[in-house]
């Protein structure tokens, strides 16, 4: 199935990823060259055909007005597993820092996480397959393009999957709020390290909160009682990455 994804940096960083199958390159006629000139350098590289189309029917052909005279024509996004992700853990000769989706819903959301995700250098995000949204161009789109560079795995029982990891001896944290909680400061993150973030509105379903190894919420002095669940989890993402002294390598 042929999907469309749009706007320069998504783009981009799909054609530099490594993902998904690549066809073609769609750019607006007339459109600037230095604008132009990293996408056609990515595209050159990947060996992907470039052709010049209308703003017209570049719009027609994206659906949204928003595409910067960008389009790139793709294959489906290409799922991961689990054990790819402790593989590239075990590669990099750095203990597990994984992401955990338990039914977050919205391509903002998501995006945004897997952008924070990306940035902070987890070795993979896990979603489950049932009732949870795809990886989909508008999440792409949303993360700035930082999930054509991720593994992501699609699992059947979320719960199932954080008792392997736990047998892998990667502690599982979720983000919740309660009485039985531990507020971040007071757990060193500097572990092999699973963090999962919750339905926006309904936090973590029963049975995976209870699969935790413990519960952490952000704290918090204003007025308002929590914060947007991509924001809380990115939160704890760069928390984790700072317990481990903002270790990796930059990637020029």
């Amino acid at each position: 199935m042929t999907e469309y994804l749009i706007r320069r940096n998504p783009v981009l960083e799909a054609l530099r990823g490594s993902r998904r199958e690549i066809y073609t390159l769609w750019l607006q006629e007339n459109l600037d060259r230095k604008l132009a000139a990293p996408l056609l350098a990515a595209a050159k590289a990947r060996r992907v055909p470039v052709k010049q189309i209308s703003k017209q029917k570049l719009g027609q052909m994206a659906r949204d007005s928003s595409h910067q005279g960008v389009l790139l024509e793709v294959g489906p996004y290409v799922y991961a597993d689990v054990a790819e992700m402790l593989a590239l853990a075990e590669k990099q000769g750095e203990r597990p820092f994984l992401l955990l989706l338990d039914l977050l819903h919205g391509p903002q959301n998501i995006g945004q996480l897997l952008r924070t995700a990306e940035i902070v250098g987890v070795h993979g995000v896990i979603m489950q397959d049932r009732r949870a949204p795809e990886i989909t161009p508008a999440v792409t789109q949303f993360s700035a393009g930082a999930a054509e560079h991720l593994l992501i795995a699609q699992v059947t029982n979320l719960v199932q999957t954080i008792k392997q990891l736990q047998a892998e001896g990667v502690w599982v944290v979720g983000m919740d709020m309660g009485a039985d909680v531990r507020k971040l400061g007071e757990v060193d993150l500097d572990m092999p390290l699973a963090i999962v973030v919750g339905h926006e509105g309904q936090g973590l379903r029963r049975l995976v909160r209870e699969s935790c190894d413990f519960i952490l919420e952000l704290p918090m002095r204003g007025h308002v009682e929590s914060l947007n669940a991509a924001v809380a989890g990115s939160v704890l993402l760069y928390a984790a990455w700072q317990a481990r002294g903002f270790a990796g390598t930059a990637v020029p």
